[in-house]
């Protein structure tokens, strides 16, 4: 190969880089925009109470389920690793601290997060993404209705009201998951464990948890709106757009999570 072939190479592969960055840097500016929007829609009339109580029932209750069976086997599975790893240093009393420590703080709003994220976001992104392909969201332009305030707001306001309250549950459930096994095969005696838990968890654990569930909400509804309005192809575009949405509002979960430890607990 001679030298101006290879030049031609890598200036191909500078190519495809610079082509990618620009791509990835018009993507932000496009969910920039719309949640600007979305945004900007949230705090303008009218405001559609019957369709938040509708998506509100929707994401909140019945993920209620599924959640609840997540934070059950994980907060019996985290008892269980948490004893067997004090063990070899003599220090199986912690069990009940770290298990509230870690539920309440992480373990309960992320998986909260991540599983409604693979139900809620693609159930969104399918729903919107079909009435995009369908032309339903030109219509309701036609019919001088803000798509953005009539499909986006109330699963954003529904998300962000619903994700703490399920957290909240999701805690519980699992606390009571670690309390089980610590009591059933542990040999913990059942008050002493009880008197643990609530002596060392703090509103400062319990409310760090609630405002990152809330986030959490926000993310998970964004991303599923935003690549279901951005869909587009038919059948297929619509499968694409539910698979990014729930791609997408797990890493951004993940991310989110580091960041907001990092603030609510820099002190």
């Amino acid at each position: 190969m001679s030298r101006s072939d290879h030049l031609k190479d890598r200036m191909n592969i500078f190519a495809h880089i610079g082509r990618a960055v620009m791509d990835l840097l018009a993507e932000i500016g496009r969910l920039a925009s719309f949640t600007g929007r979305s945004l900007a829609a949230i705090v303008s009339p009218p405001v559609y109470g019957r369709l938040i109580g509708q998506q509100f029932v929707h994401i909140g209750f019945l993920s209620l389920p599924v959640v609840g069976l997540t934070a059950l086997s994980t907060g019996a599975v985290l008892a269980l690793q948490i004893y067997l790893g004090g063990n070899r240093y003599g220090a199986e009393a912690i069990v009940p601290q770290i298990v509230v420590l870690a539920i309440t703080r992480e373990l309960g709003p992320v998986i909260a997060g991540l599983m409604v994220a693979g139900r809620v976001a693609a159930a969104i992104a399918a729903e919107i993404g079909t009435m995009k392909v369908t032309e339903q969201i030109d219509a309701l332009t036609t019919l001088s209705t803000n798509p953005i305030k009539y499909l986006v707001v109330p699963r954003l306001v529904a998300a962000v009201l619903s994700m703490p309250i399920l957290t909240a549950v999701g805690d519980s459930i699992g606390i009571f998951g670690g309390y089980t096994v610590a009591v059933q095969n542990l040999g913990f005696t059942g008050s002493v464990y009880l008197k643990n838990t609530v002596d060392f968890a703090t509103s400062a654990d319990i409310m760090s948890g609630l405002i990152k569930a809330a986030v959490f909400g926000f993310i998970i509804a964004l991303m599923g709106c935003y690549h279901g309005f951005n869909s587009k192809g038919g059948a297929q575009g619509v499968g694409a757009a539910t698979t990014n949405a729930v791609v997408s509002s797990c890493i951004l979960i993940l991310a989110s999570d580091f960041i907001l430890t990092a603030i609510l607990f820099s002190a």
